[in-house]
């Protein structure tokens, strides 16, 4: 357990920063994981030797990082994002009930290989670092929807590699934090218009070079360390944008 505060980082900080960082720094280490509650204020104040203004400083800061959320009556918890939601901005999908769903994945293969210029610079990875390259599908009802071209860095997620694919299961993000300890915290994503390559279009069933929207996204976690680099590409003709405006 953290004593009271005397981190070293940047003594020119206030307090309540230098504590926001020593909090983030423990969520990091996974000491509280995704969607599990930190100690109390109190708790906090009297760990850290500090005033419970203080805490309510640092933990307002972690709420505007989105590290943390605050539930009313509970406490304060390690914030558990859902990524997928980001996609039904761009796509509709609908099962036969006419109900919105969100698609399968399948996972068509797996390899350590060279990572493409813009993957080896987002995830910050040197020349002589291994990655790992997933190819993934993106299905509703049987039907493909989305191709996925996605690179890890191989030091940390070395562990997807040799299990059965029914392990890893239907969604990346649990597979990454139940078989490799990496939760992604945060995201950052880029939506261009592209075409459909020839692995694309054989996957989406639709003709190569065919219009196609592209969805990259770069994933961090608690640490801030950049841990997925991926390229989501899907027909223009699913495509959608809808915004409200007041």
């Amino acid at each position: 357990m953290t004593g009271p505060v005397t981190l070293q980082r940047d003594l020119r900080l206030p307090l309540y920063q230098r504590l926001r960082d020593d909090i983030a720094h423990r969520i990091a280490l996974n000491e509280w994981g995704a969607g599990e509650p930190i100690p109390t204020e109190a708790e906090l104040a009297a760990t850290h030797g500090v005033a419970i203004g203080t805490v309510r400083k640092a933990l307002d800061v972690l709420v505007a990082d989105g590290l943390v959320e605050r539930r009313q009556g509970k406490g304060t918890y390690v914030r558990r994002l859902r990524f997928d939601r980001s996609l039904f901005r761009f796509f509709r999908y609908l099962n036969q009930d006419g109900r919105q769903a969100v698609p399968e994945g399948r996972i068509l293969g797996r390899a350590i290989a060279p990572a493409p210029p813009e993957a080896r610079a987002a995830l910050d990875l040197a020349a002589d670092d291994r990655a790992i390259r997933l190819s993934r599908l993106r299905l509703l009802q049987g039907r493909p929807l989305l191709s996925e071209e996605i690179w890890l860095p191989a030091a940390r997620f070395s562990a997807l590699l040799d299990l059965p694919t029914e392990e890893i299961g239907d969604l990346l993000y649990p597979a990454y934090e139940r078989l490799c300890g990496e939760i992604v915290a945060r995201a950052e994503e880029t939506l261009t218009v592209g075409s459909a390559d020839a692995a694309d279009a054989e996957r989406l069933g639709i003709p190569s070079g065919a219009p196609a929207v592209v969805i990259e996204r770069l994933a961090f976690g608690f640490d801030n360390r950049p841990i997925e680099w991926r390229r989501t590409k899907g027909p223009a003709s699913e495509f959608r944008y809808h915004i409200e405006i007041r």
